[in-house]
């Protein structure tokens, strides 16, 4: 395995999001019943109602669009700092029922993650970490050995030495309304490069399921001044020029 890359697919999400938000707003409203409604949203483009919503912060009905992503090439150290996001759902690759033991091949290893800084070292810098990873390996199947190598049993225990780099993988399911905070959160410049970065991804393609809904979603400073005050990486212009062009 080796050396991993973020991978993001949106793999579901509610059919027709924005005709079912902009019913859930509608209905708030209006004194038709829900197939009168209904039809009325389908007949006409919702976009400018949409756009309307938006720009008055009215976000509740958001909440009936969800989206399912697919995510492979990150870390155990960014799954440490998505699951913080309380309103999602997870689901996880399991170090104690998937083995991470290795093949008979001297040069196979788990997959795993390599910091951008290292990789900017150069060539020495990231085969002395492929080979740190290597010795890891080694050391995870010394325990499984050890341990009586009986699948999960011994799994849950010789996973305590896997690194932070360890590729994980996952499903994420969240509405609307929460990617619009993760976005906002995790899109920062001041956000740690690898979240940054699935989250970049997961926006592009929120962004084409839902134009309207996650037209001006991302970092905070995108609609005003950074919100992080004297720990502003000072570069707002460059960031909105990034996200208008996502």
């Amino acid at each position: 395995m080796g050396a991993k890359k973020l991978s993001v697919t949106l793999l579901r999400h509610t059919p027709d999001p924005q005709e079912i938000v902009a019913m859930g707003a509608k209905l708030c409203y209006s004194p038709a019943d829900i197939e009168e409604l209904k039809k009325g949203i389908e007949a006409r483009s919702q976009a400018p109602f949409l756009g309307r919503l938006m720009e008055f912060s009215h976000l509740s009905p958001i909440e009936h669009a969800s989206f399912t992503f697919g995510i492979e090439g990150v870390s155990r150290s960014l799954l440490a700092q998505i699951t913080r996001h309380r309103i999602a759902s997870f689901s996880v690759k399991s170090q104690r029922y998937v083995s991470e033991v290795s093949a008979a091949r001297d040069d196979d290893v788990f997959g795993y993650i390599i910091p951008p800084r290292i990789a900017a070292l150069g060539p020495e810098a990231v085969q002395a970490f492929a080979d740190q990873m290597r010795q890891i390996q080694k050391w995870y199947d010394e325990w499984v050995e050890k341990l009586g190598n009986s699948g999960e049993s011994t799994n849950e225990d010789a996973r305590f030495v896997l690194p932070n780099a360890a590729e994980t993988k996952m499903l994420v399911t969240m509405n609307a309304r929460e990617l619009l905070h993760f976005f906002n959160l995790r899109c920062c410049n001041r956000a740690q490069w690898e979240i940054r970065a699935l989250a970049t991804e997961m926006l592009r393609l929120a962004k084409q399921a839902a134009p309207v809904i996650f037209k001006e979603a991302g970092p905070g400073c995108l609609q005003g001044p950074c919100p992080e005050g004297k720990k502003s990486c000072g570069k707002s212009s460059e960031v909105r020029e990034r996200f208008k062009n996502l």
